[in-house]
């Protein structure tokens, strides 16, 4: 192949119908068709709702995915797909979807792990990855922390969630403030007028040695302040303090994790990375450290296509079978 390769991606791993087009490393078009509304009123990601949203959803944004790069099926050289890890039957509309593209063209299909594909989108933005670098990868079903020498190759496992993701108690505290799902862009919101030293919420630092989290005593102890509280909750300062709470333990094990693997370069992703205060006090971190900090913009953060279709580019690249 002597082009750039044109690569499809499809993510449906969770409530978002992401199709993503791109180019070598030029992002073309990065379509989302999203179900969050349709699970609103339930609290939480159902999976079988999703299931069938990703279903309606599916060929409607690849076409419109094919609008926006300008391209057509034919010009496609490969296609890739999120085979996990993911909700079950989420994942199978897009493999299914991707594995029927990739028969009628007569295209290679790359199956790629959803946590890889958020270290790859990066290059869509910042250019080539370092490698080694730390991956801290935060969402509503991920808190993890990997040795990234190959975004094609392998993840190094250096540390995970033992119970709550970030995103997950994020999800949690909001619907005990009354904030509606998903809750991390409500919390965020109101962190911003809120004192983020106004309550003294746990860290949960595990082992001394440790490179794990754990969330699910910090939202415990949310609810039993919140529950104490004999008049009007300051929901605002609940926010800040809260969210100052995870942010300080999941910035502070990043920049450990980067000390001790002798690596100067640390990335941040999943949905969790387009939380306002994680940004800042990552870089106030990463500046003090000597740590170079990359993180997507917001948009490239969440579920989306693009980085499906941009790890798709790399395995191309390098030449995957």
């Amino acid at each position: 192949m002597t082009h750039a390769p044109l690569v499809l991606g499809i993510e449906t791993s969770c409530d978002e119908t992401g199709v993503g087009i791109v180019r070598g490393t030029t992002l073309l078009a990065d379509a989302v068709a999203s179900s969050v509304q349709e699970h609103a009123r339930f609290g939480g990601v159902v999976p079988e709702v999703a299931s069938r949203a990703h279903l309606e959803a599916m060929v409607p944004t690849v076409h419109r995915a094919l609008d926006t790069a300008g391209v057509r099926l034919g010009d496609l050289d490969a296609v890739a797909v999120t085979a996990g890890p993911g909700l079950a039957g989420a994942l199978l509309v897009g493999v299914a979807a991707a594995k029927a593209y990739a028969l009628a063209l007569g295209l290679p299909l790359y199956g790629v792990n959803h946590l890889a594909s958020h270290v790859a989108v990066d290059v869509l933005e910042h250019g080539p990855l370092p490698e080694p670098a730390i991956a801290l990868l935060v969402s509503g079903g991920h808190s993890s922390l990997l040795l990234v020498q190959d975004v094609t190759v392998t993840l190094q496992p250096l540390g995970a969630t033992v119970d709550d993701a970030a995103g997950e108690a994020f999800d949690k505290v909001a619907r005990l403030l009354g904030l509606g799902f998903p809750g991390g862009p409500a919390v965020d919101r109101l962190a911003r007028e809120g004192d983020r030293t106004a309550i003294a919420f746990p860290r949960s630092m595990l082992r001394e040695q440790s490179l794990d989290v754990s969330f699910s005593g910090l939202k415990t102890a949310v609810a039993r302040w919140v529950e104490a509280q004999p008049g009007p909750i300051p929901v605002a300062d609940v926010c800040a303090s809260f969210q100052e709470a995870v942010v300080d333990v999941l910035t502070a094990k990043a920049v450990r994790a980067c000390r001790e693997q002798g690596v100067a370069h640390l990335l941040i992703g999943g949905g969790v990375a387009a939380n306002s205060r994680l940004r800042a006090l990552a870089q106030e971190r990463c500046d003090a450290a000597g740590i170079v900090l990359r993180v997507p913009r917001p948009g490239l953060c969440t579920d989306n296509g693009a980085m499906v279709a941009a790890l798709g580019s790399r395995l191309v690249a390098a030449g995957v079978g």
